[in-house]
């Protein structure tokens, strides 16, 4: 036994050798995707942190990055890249409000992106102010019909399974009069309409509810825990937006030095150059900062640092890209791809820096704006006085509304 080997743990000892029994028996070069991933799942390498028999050990999170380290090294699929949605997000939400039924039904395929998910929270009155939702759920027997609108939709027009949140008791207090329930978006009465952004796709849309049923098994937690249960799928989402840990000087910094590079050498003059090099500190700087948090990170629901690093990656890649288009001159105002108005497979397909621009203005608005991400920094973490709100103690019904 070498060194290295025996001073690991029982766990790392435990979860190397899995992640060896999983990359001899299913070489990822030569396994189907769904198969490897299946695999990965089995033998709780999908999620470490999540419980035994639902893809996960039980185990510290930050066992994770070491397995995803060793099998993305060997060329093993990202389950990340087609169902971004469920797997950063509704994934880890039906694993700690689910019944175990829901669990051992939706996660393996949610994981394997056999089955993809989103998420279906904000709506045209409700946005920043997500608790002052108006989507409605009423109960009939052992069903509940749904009504109302959910907009900025990520994938919902390729997803088979979406994470609703609706209003349940309009008399109570607004964060405590809703529930969570997971929705079959194949059901009869759901209308999924695309809403194109300015890079021309349509990876977000509008989905209408008329008289949709739901099992009320497909509940989650119970009947007006739907605040607590968004809370568990936002502070994931900011993880999951703001909190990856990309190698040293990869991702939109990558795209910035490429198109450095590419300048002529009369063109790289030294102020330039360091405002680049500005930005690569912030970008190796949140990078650094990101793997801290996550080894800190215990299981359960994220803390404040997913909204640190959500913050911070959002204002971080507007300025790269702006930077980025800046250095490339006339060129920055052409739009290789082509304003195609198409409904992409997959989210945030950023092939060239001039699309990348346009994308990136929504970072400061998905998940949570800049201006309610600071707000809850200033409050949750500093300690500072909040903001005033009138209708603490209103019942929803009662909360005035444009």
């Amino acid at each position: 036994m070498s060194t290295a080997t025996a001073t690991l743990t029982a766990d790392e000892r435990r979860v190397s050798d899995l992640v060896t029994e999983l990359l001899t028996e299913f070489p990822p070069k030569s396994t189907d995707p769904v198969v490897f991933l299946g695999a990965q799942f089995d033998k709780g390498l999908a999620w470490v942190h999540f419980e035994e028999g639902f893809g996960g050990l039980g185990l510290n999170p930050k066992m994770q990055r070491v397995i995803n380290e060793r099998i993305y090294a060997e060329g093993a699929p990202n389950p990340v890249a087609r169902n971004p949605i469920g797997h950063g997000m509704c994934g880890p939400t039906v694993a700690v409000w689910g019944s175990a039924e829901q669990k051992k039904r939706y996660l393996r395929p949610l994981f394997t992106g056999e089955e993809v998910w989103c998420q279906l929270f904000s709506e045209p009155g409700s946005g920043s102010d997500f608790a002052g939702l108006s989507a409605k759920g009423v109960r009939d027997g052992d069903e509940w019909i749904a009504n109302g609108q959910k907009v900025w939709t990520t994938l919902a027009h390729l997803s088979r399974w979406g994470l609703l949140i609706v209003r349940t008791d309009s008399e109570a207090v607004k964060h405590a009069g809703m529930t969570a329930f997971v929705v079959d978006m194949q059901a009869p009465g759901v209308e999924v309409r695309p809403l194109y952004q300015i890079t021309g796709e349509a990876e977000f849309n509008e989905v209408y509810f008329t008289d949709v049923r739901i099992p009320h098994s497909e509940m989650l937690g119970s009947v007006g825990d739907g605040w607590r249960v968004s809370l568990t799928t936002l502070m994931n989402e900011r993880v999951s937006i703001g909190g990856a840990i990309p190698g040293k000087g990869s991702g939109a910094i990558r795209d910035a030095v490429k198109v450095w590079n590419s300048l002529s050498v009369d063109q790289r003059d030294p102020a330039t150059r360091d405002e680049l090099m500005k930005l690569w500190v912030r970008a190796e700087l949140l990078r650094l900062t990101n793997i801290r948090a996550s080894q800190n990170r215990k299981m359960g629901d994220p803390g404040p640092e997913g909204s640190i690093a959500k913050l911070a990656m959002a204002e971080l890649h507007k300025d790269i890209y702006s930077f980025a288009v800046s250095m490339m001159g006339a060129d920055g105002m052409l739009f290789p791809s082509g304003y195609q108005m198409i409904r992409p497979e997959h989210a945030m397909g950023l092939e060239n820096p001039q699309k990348a621009f346009l994308r990136s203005r929504a970072n400061s608005i998905e998940g949570g704006t800049s201006e309610v991400m600071r707000n809850i920094l200033g409050e949750r973490v500093l300690g500072l006085p909040g903001d005033v709100r009138v209708d603490r103690d209103m019942a929803w019904s009662k909360v005035p509304r444009n």
